[in-house]
């Protein structure tokens, strides 16, 4: 197995990447990291500068990669670890830049070292992740994360010597519903007559929504569309993560993935959704709206997206990361994963500690939220 670096996800073969486990996860398609490089949303000035791990066998062929970043902050990440870089420097040392496998801005769970099918996957994987360790060390990098990996990479990568982070995000999860009415039928009284009351608001608004593709949108329709995104960012005077370029190449490369939930108003759009899906999950992921709304949020990120994943047959919507009040929506928690290899000993050892202790106040997080979440009592 030869195992090397790229900065350039075009120099490999989009359906040798695609075939490799875990691509069924629209962020770890070849089209989506792609379109993040060559619309510039990582690159030079992003903080996030691509160092693709790519394993190949004796014949060339691919049979691994991991999803890497070099980077010079802790913009986008969603796992926080802003108190080890203060501690670094504190202590007279450079945190930065540091190794990060995941997908930039994307808080999404899925498989982060990728294994092509009938390879042998632990070995596959622990040479993706020396190679990442040794380049860090090569380089005089502070450390390497993996962000987002699933359950049974955790354990792998536990094995491999590295520390593991938990955390939670709040998932839905569709138990066979047939419409909105039979998931409404599973709340307490109190929450659904809530439920009811948001989205009857927005009816009376005369607010409609429109359900889109890839394919159903054109320049003309990102040009009016991408500002309600970038407002989120404007608002907190900063420039959005991603591009219009990037939301328009992605939605010609995989239309199929890109669902976009359009609010609008006297047939002007006024609030986005833009979510990705797999054949099983709806991710919702950017929101923006052109006003305050009563209800409208709740309405665009999640009702229709409930909707969404009723009518066609998808098992979970994942919302995004963090977010209390998605609790009484119907979303409940979910283990969320990272792993951490600091090549500081001393540092290694301290954060090995603040580990153990976070853990345990996330286990008592996520019991505590269990006994507030809105389904009856003898509901599945």
């Amino acid at each position: 197995m030869r195992v090397d670096l790229t900065d350039d996800l075009s120099t490999i073969d989009p359906s040798a990447w695609n075939a490799l486990s875990g691509t069924d996860c629209p962020f770890l398609r070849h089209e989506f990291l792609l379109a993040l490089e060559m619309t510039g949303c990582v690159g030079p000035g992003s903080g996030w500068h691509p160092c693709h791990v790519i394993a190949r066998d004796a014949d060339g062929s691919l049979v691994g990669a991991m999803p890497m970043y070099r980077k010079t902050n802790s913009w986008g990440e969603f796992v926080f670890d802003f108190a080890w870089a203060d501690a670094y420097r504190r202590s007279g040392l450079h945190y930065y830049p540091k190794l990060v496998c995941g997908v930039p801005f994307t808080p999404v769970t899925g498989q982060r070292t990728l294994v092509a099918p009938g390879a042998d996957t632990t070995a596959v994987i622990r040479a993706l992740l020396d190679r990442g360790r040794e380049h860090a060390l090569e380089s005089g990098l502070s450390s390497m994360h993996i962000l987002f990996p699933t359950r049974d990479e955790i354990d792998v990568y536990a094995g491999a010597e590295l520390l593991t982070r938990k955390d939670c995000q709040f998932h839905w999860h569709n138990r066979g519903y047939g419409d909105f009415d039979d998931f409404l039928g599973e709340l307490t009284s109190a929450k659904r007559k809530k439920l009811r009351r948001e989205r009857r608001r927005i009816a009376e608004a005369g607010i409609t929504f429109r359900i889109a593709s890839g394919d159903d949108l054109d320049a003309q329709d990102w040009d009016a569309l991408f500002p309600l995104y970038a407002s989120s960012f404007w608002r907190r005077g900063r420039e959005p993560y991603l591009s219009r370029e990037l939301f328009e190449q992605v939605g010609r490369t995989m239309p199929d993935r890109l669902v976009v939930v359009v609010a609008q108003f006297a047939g002007d759009p006024i609030a986005i959704a833009i979510c990705f899906r797999s054949d099983d999950i709806l991710y919702g992921r950017y929101w923006g709206s052109a006003g305050r709304y009563h209800s409208l949020h709740f309405e665009t990120c999640y009702y229709q997206g409930i909707d969404y994943c009723i009518a066609n047959g998808l098992e979970v919507f994942e919302p995004g990361t963090q977010g209390e009040h998605k609790i009484a929506r119907g979303f409940v928690p979910i283990e969320t994963w990272s792993a951490h290899w600091l090549s500081h000993p001393q540092f290694a050892a301290a954060i090995d500690d603040f580990l153990d202790r976070e853990r345990d106040y996330i286990d008592d997080y996520m019991e505590a939220v269990n006994d507030h979440v809105p389904y009856r009592k003898n509901s599945a």
